[in-house]
């Protein structure tokens, strides 16, 4: 069902509604140079009802005063409507909706990274326990999710601190002769040289599973009637070996913050904060342990409390399936919806609920805490941005404060694997999401002009097309000679007039001395005290840091490409045969023709090919 812009009026097209669930999608006028869908216009809000006619005109209301909503209201040229079964089925199709459009005044989860796991690979004799974040479609066992990156490492270090599991990749693993630095500092048992038998080390790996299952007593159980054992049978090395491993377990579970009696798996919602900034911190309870939390800060600004959270949590979990109890701290009217939804997802019943007493209360009061401390600290954050960017309109004279800033910046070695970066901060500060690298190539090695010339012609030719907004400042890290070179290409593509700053530094190269050079207006000094001049060092030192990471990534792919891999017929595993074979480059680097002739498909004439490769003019 459809109304049209050039027709839409309220009072008629409400009363026409059904009462029954549905879900509604209002859309502006078209414009010629927005987003638009079929219909003409751009989605500005999806929602859900049990009852499209009530919450539909809900928004049309005279009592219904909110700026937010009608700052909606006043841009709607059209609503469609989708009526659904149920109201299970309406929060579906309402979370694909955000999800593929993700309109203006929806709540929208923005860090869209996949859950960061621990992950033991199957079919090796010696696994390794590893970081892991993607589709868990490998064969092997996945413990998670995690709240972060931080908390998978630091229990990946006390798993292999307590139980000297290996972390080395497989490739070295294979080509071992000797132990590692990590066996003799006693973060590993050395398997690559059998210093561990399988049966053994098997052991080590299935107590450090049941203690990321959270099975830490009986792991300490059986750590203590082995100690024992091996006492009794006079083995005292290895008694003793067992007590330091308990002891190291029973440090990591007194670090432990809370942890609850049996196996639960919990996920501990904590929203604060009103419409348009929303926090929302995440604790995570697996095998009854505290894993630890993270915070989000959903964009959207229509959504009321119990409705962002309900969105939030759909999207949360787009892609991990949900525990058996999910915690939050509202009161959420389409609970059994939500609740349906997420079961449905998990393939088996999931519930939602707020606590009140008990282990459970004392777990939400601490994500509410954590919640409430995110939201001062990006409050303040956001405070501190404003004065510096309302400074640097002042510096830089310009008729508003920006909102959008870009800089370049390029690295490279004696001009061999030469990066620009582009990073972009907001008036919240880095949006890292926004950040670009270019590897440059056609141009000659140290010619830093040249580079930027580039970068900017690919960066600006997306911005022209419209792929990119435009920032009110581009700063270029470098002098008067770089913003010349740059802006006759900016106005080559139409973006003459955009304001262009050189950040040069001072003469005695101090933090504080930098010169800012505007084009054709001058040149400023701001010093050391300008709060302006102090958001222009953190943009500079970003795309700096950006810069060089990404040319230093770029350098080392380089210099570790094997040679191997430049031979024509020679493949991946006829590689690994050859390494396997000659246990490593060196034995390889020693064979002749016929010797690399015995390995398993190589054959008379790659042999020979291999060996002129290896042996040049030889």
């Amino acid at each position: 069902m459809t109304e049209h812009a050039d027709s839409f009026n309220p009072k008629d097209y409400v009363p026409n509604l059904p009462r029954r669930p549905g879900v509604y999608r209002m859309y502006s006028a078209p414009r010629d140079d927005g987003p638009s869908s079929a219909g003409g216009g751009e989605l500005l809000y999806v929602g859900k009802a049990r009852n499209l006619r009530d919450r539909v005109g809900n928004y049309f209301l005279a009592s219904n005063v909110d700026p937010k909503v009608q700052a909606l209201v006043a841009n709607i040229a059209r609503i469609e409507v989708t009526l659904t079964n149920s109201e299970t089925e309406a929060l579906l199709l309402e979370y694909n909706l955000i999800k593929e459009h993700k309109p203006r005044y929806n709540i929208v989860l923005r860090d869209d990274k996949s859950f960061p796991y621990i992950y033991l690979p199957a079919g090796h004799e010696y696994p390794r326990l590893v970081f892991y974040r993607g589709s868990r479609n490998l064969p092997g066992r996945y413990f998670g999710p995690f709240p972060s990156a931080g908390a998978v490492k630091e229990t990946l270090q006390s798993v292999q601190k307590i139980f000297r599991i290996r972390n080395c990749r497989d490739t070295f693993f294979e080509n071992r002769s000797r132990p590692c630095l990590q066996h003799q500092i006693g973060r590993c048992s050395a398997p690559c040289v059998k210093l561990i038998s399988r049966e053994d080390y098997a052991r080590d790996i299935a107590a450090a599973v049941k203690v990321l299952e959270g099975r830490n007593d009986e792991v300490h159980k059986e750590l203590g009637m082995a100690m024992e054992k091996a006492a009794e049978a006079l083995q005292f090395e290895r008694a003793a070996a067992l007590r330091d491993q308990m002891a190291a377990l029973k440090q990591v579970q007194s670090q432990q913050i809370v942890t609850a009696e049996g196996d639960r798996d919990i996920d501990v919602f904590a929203q604060v904060g009103e419409p348009g900034e929303f926090s929302v911190s995440v604790m995570i309870i697996r095998g009854g342990r505290n894993l630890g939390s993270t915070c989000y800060f959903p964009k959207g600004t229509l959504a009321e409390p119990n409705e962002a959270l309900a969105s939030f949590l759909m999207q949360y979990y787009a892609e991990t399936p949900p525990p058996a109890e999910i915690l939050v701290n509202l009161e959420l009217d389409e609970v059994d919806a939500l609740t349906d939804a997420l079961s449905t997802r998990a393939g088996s019943a999931t519930r939602v609920w707020r606590p009140s007493r008990a282990l459970p209360a004392r777990w939400m009061a601490m994500s509410t805490e954590n919640a409430e401390q995110a939201l001062r600290m990006r409050r303040a954050r956001r405070a501190d941005i404003g004065d510096m960017l309302a400074d640097l309109a002042r510096l830089l004279r310009l008729g508003s404060v920006p909102q959008r800033l870009e800089c370049f910046d390029i690295s490279h070695t004696q001009g061999e694997g030469t990066v620009a970066a582009c990073v972009v901060f907001g008036s919240e500060g880095p949006l890292k999401k926004e950040y670009r690298r270019f590897n440059i190539t056609g141009v000659t090695p140290g010619d830093d002009y040249g580079a930027l010339r580039q970068a900017l012609r690919r960066r600006y030719e997306r911005v022209k097309a419209g792929e990119v907004p435009a920032p009110d400042v581009l700063f270029i890290d470098g002098g008067q000679g770089q913003i010349n070179e740059v802006h006759g290409e900016l106005a080559a593509l139409g973006f003459g007039g955009l304001k262009l700053v050189g950040v040069a530094k001072g003469p005695d190269r101090r933090v504080g001395q930098e010169r800012l050079i505007i084009y054709d207006e001058g040149t400023l000094a701001p010093g050391p005290d300008s709060p302006g001049l102090r958001v222009v060092q953190r943009i500079r030192d970003e795309a700096h840091r950006f810069a060089i990471t990404g040319h230093r990534k770029r350098r080392a792919r380089r210099h570790n490409e094997s040679v191997l891999e430049t031979v024509p017929g020679l493949g991946p595993a006829k590689r690994r045969a050859l390494l396997k074979h000659f246990g490593g480059m060196q034995g390889l680097m020693r064979a002749g023709v016929g010797d690399i002739e015995t390995v398993s498909g190589i054959g008379t004439t790659l042999a020979r090919t291999l060996y002129d490769h290896l042996h040049p003019g030889a």
